[in-house]
């Protein structure tokens, strides 16, 4: 099949557009949650201090923040922080829609990348300040040039290259020196996707699994091998600084009975319009998957998005029973595979109603020249054996998959039902993203916090934070908490090398709230449930004191924070 650029570069660039536009719609919601709180306020620190605060926490996120610091250096606001995951989100479905399109064909590549556009996790993750969105983007890029540095391994034939007496030829020296550029590439972008976060270090799995299941030969096992090789390498280093930082996946539990129906629910779609169609068509792509196989060797859409699909998830959570690690976010460069199975999927619908229409039309030829022959006693029509005329053309003059529907060419027919098809679905779904446009929708909103603070609290007036961790929303919206006085803080977040500053001891902090007639608490729901029992003495000391010498007046509540006013117990006669 002749492949022509136009139609990939339209089958790519029309995904990325949706894709944009889609994670445009709404990415200023009026509020950061915790986890963007993050970003924004360590990617503002100067460059020493964010190093500073790597040796501590958030090793992890360390390259993310180093990237970010220049763009929020520019701008210091809240589209300025999701922007660059908007871009990474739209370059994915593009990338999505690139491998659809060498594996396949560029409408298989356009179905993908648009289904990759229009579900819903892909379009959260788009506005979200974090990594996640740049990873998968990271990963959708490593596994085309993976497809690529295979390709220019085997010489496109699957047979390893030639043999070595063309090494010394020009050519030979070409071929090497480009399949030495791809695996370079492929190893490199795969360093920095691990750096950007470790746990995509397992896309090697998938990667693994597709040259086994595609029965690779020997030398491209062996050049992956030193790529990935280079990779774990460059990652150990991090590897291990983070392993010192466990305690920041505390807050993890072990994978429950509905992790791998909500990760999947989230992969195709949570509506059951469109999970039902979803699953059909990829179960139709898996149908003998690897087989008739076009080469050994020879990638396709099933060889590379299966182990995309399954294998990053299933090994984060057969892990995390025994080490908590998984979350649904952890994975989220593997929904590029869902889309490619179903795309893959669709078009084996296509081909199969495609021969079925050919052996229907086949059939009626058949019986009318019969007719014409003896049924009907006459000449024979000498345009019946001819096949179909001009206005039609015949099958084997406009090839496999030309056929015409009623004047309109079968391929575009086909592709535009396709991209009407993936619209239904991104109409029925609609509600879903709108929702998530909602700031309620996540864990919760800084802005309201430091709001309320600002109409509630005068200047001069004391907080304390509880736990310290809930200082987040001072620091991300400083202004609402402007003139007040943090009565715990010993040294600020940014200076002290940590998220959230470095409090005083016990004994002092005692001391502060001894002269206090009241104190306003910003507090964590947990925090002030009585089975809390904090390991920190300077957080003992804030719940004893305040709950034995204070008593509350005046409540503000949201969804994860609470505003509490506390006036000084009247003395007892």
């Amino acid at each position: 099949m002749v492949v022509k650029r136009p139609q990939v570069a339209v089958a790519v660039l029309v995904p990325v557009l949706v894709m944009f536009g889609i994670g445009l719609w709404g990415i200023d919601r009026g509020g950061m949650w915790r986890d963007e709180a993050v970003t924004f306020q360590v990617a503002r620190r100067s460059l020493p201090q964010i190093w500073q605060l790597l040796h501590s926490v958030d090793a992890v996120h360390g390259l993310y923040y180093l990237l970010m610091h220049p763009v929020l250096a520019l701008h210091p606001g809240e589209v300025a922080l999701r922007l660059p995951s908007l871009c990474a989100a739209a370059a994915t479905a593009g990338l999505v829609a690139a491998l659809g399109a060498r594996l396949a064909r560029p409408r298989v590549g356009l179905w993908a990348g648009l289904l990759y556009a229009v579900t819903p996790m892909a379009g959260h993750f788009a506005q979200e300040g974090r990594s996640y969105a740049l990873v998968a983007a990271g990963v959708a890029a490593s596994t085309l040039l993976l497809a690529r540095a295979v390709t220019t391994d085997t010489g496109g034939d699957g047979t390893g290259g030639g043999d070595e007496d063309q090494e010394d030829a020009p050519v030979g020296r070409l071929a090497r020196h480009a399949r030495v550029v791809g695996w370079c590439a492929y190893g490199g972008v795969v360093a920095v996707t691990v750096l950007l976060h470790e746990f995509a270090v397992l896309i090697l799995l998938a990667h693994a699994a597709t040259l086994a299941l595609a029965r690779m030969p020997r030398r491209v096992w062996r050049d992956w091998a030193c790529a990935a090789s280079a990779v774990l390498l460059v990652l150990l280093p991090l590897a291990l600084v983070s392993s010192g930082q466990a305690e920041q996946v505390a807050w993890l539990r072990p994978p429950g009975g509905g992790t791998v129906e909500r990760l999947l629910r989230s992969f195709t779609g949570p509506t059951q319009l469109v999970l039902g169609p979803y699953l059909l068509l990829i179960a139709l792509a898996l149908r003998h998957p690897f087989t008739p196989p076009a080469r050994r060797g020879e990638l396709s859409v099933p060889t590379v998005a299966l182990p995309l699909l399954l294998l990053p998830p299933a090994a984060l959570i057969a892990v995390s029973r025994h080490w908590p690690l998984y979350d649904d976010r952890y994975v989220l460069y593997a929904l590029a595979g869902a889309p490619l199975l179903a795309a893959a999927g669709a078009e084996r619908l296509v081909l199969a109603a495609r021969r079925v229409g050919l052996a229907r039309r086949e059939a009626d030829g058949l019986m009318r020249g019969g007719l014409m022959r003896g049924g009907l006693g006459g000449t024979p029509d000498p345009a019946s054996d001819a096949g179909p005329g001009p206005g039609l053309g015949s099958d084997s003059d406009r090839g496999p998959g030309s056929g015409l529907v009623r004047g309109v060419r079968v391929p575009y027919a086909a592709t535009l039902a396709g991209v009407l098809a993936i619209t239904l679905a991104f109409v029925s779904q609609l509600p879903v993203l709108r929702e998530d446009r909602d700031p309620a929708r996540r864990p919760d909103n800084l802005a309201v916090v430091s709001a309320a603070a600002a109409q509630r609290m005068d200047p001069g007036d004391p907080v304390l934070f509880l736990p310290s961790l809930g200082r987040r929303s001072a620091l991300a919206y400083p202004k609402g908490f402007h003139g007040t006085r943090d009565i715990a803080l010993e040294e600020p977040a940014p200076v002290s090398g940590t998220l959230y500053g470095r409090e005083t001891g016990p004994d002092e902090l005692r001391r502060r709230l001894a002269g206090l007639d009241r104190v306003w608490v910003v507090a964590e729901p947990y925090a002030l449930k009585p089975a809390w029992y904090p390991s920190d003495p300077t957080e003992r000391v804030k719940l004893a004191v305040v709950g034995e010498e204070f008593v509350p007046r005046a409540e503000f509540v949201r969804k994860g924070s609470i505003l509490r006013l506390y006036v000084r117990r009247a003395p007892t006669m």
